[in-house]
């Protein structure tokens, strides 16, 4: 968590930025996800040297993002968005962290913090704060299926996060059913109950 980050390697990793920038201007949002890597002031540089490239939010720069002082700070010292936090677990914690005004974006994924009776929760708590909701997606299909219907409930839900490598791959090889996505846009599942369901040979 004590990283030390040399001016070379900072324009090295802002080059993929840039280069994006320099492509397709500002016609689409460029997220950085940082996964909790980072001391707080490692996180500040990069959050500070991220800020002339417009990007859309960094996602959990810091090693402990249950550190809500730590992340407010951050947050107040940076123009670059904050989105927190897919590893933090149940409600308290995210009011702890909008207590705090820590973050501009909640990030959650369902499969960690309690599933859909606590995510409910913690949407109504962004929604009490006015920031925006993003259901987050690792942790497999059912995990995202059900993400999927909780941004849908959600009124400040903004984005269901989407891995492409694994949706077009194994996920088809889990599940009966996945969402479809059409030019960026999610669609409403139609199945009953979650609208999908294990593989039969999957199930015991």
């Amino acid at each position: 968590q004590g990283q030390r980050i040399s001016a070379i390697d900072l324009d090295k990793g802002l080059e993929p930025f840039a280069r994006i920038r320099e492509a397709v201007g500002r016609r689409i949002d460029v997220m950085c996800e940082l996964h909790s890597l980072w001391s707080a002031g490692a996180a500040l540089r990069i959050c500070q040297a991220l800020e002339p490239y417009d990007i859309f939010w960094a996602e959990d720069p810091i090693g402990k993002m249950d550190d809500v002082h730590a992340l407010a700070d951050l947050r107040r010292r940076t123009r670059v968005p904050i989105c927190a936090s897919e590893t933090l677990g149940g409600a308290v914690s995210f009011r702890n962290l909008l207590m705090a005004d820590a973050t501009d974006v909640v990030m959650l994924d369902l499969a960690w913090c309690g599933g859909l009776t606590e995510g409910r929760k913690i949407a109504a708590l962004a929604e009490a704060w006015a920031r925006p909701l993003a259901p987050h997606d690792c942790t497999g299909p059912v995990t995202l299926v059900a993400g999927v219907h909780l941004a849908m409930h959600a009124p400040t839900a903004i984005f269901q996060e989407v891995v492409r490598a694994t949706l077009s791959t194994w996920y088809r090889d889990l599940v009966t059913g996945l969402p479809v996505v059409t030019a960026g846009v999610i669609a409403a599942p139609t199945a009953p109950g979650l609208g999908t369901t294990l593989q039969p040979s999957l199930r015991t």
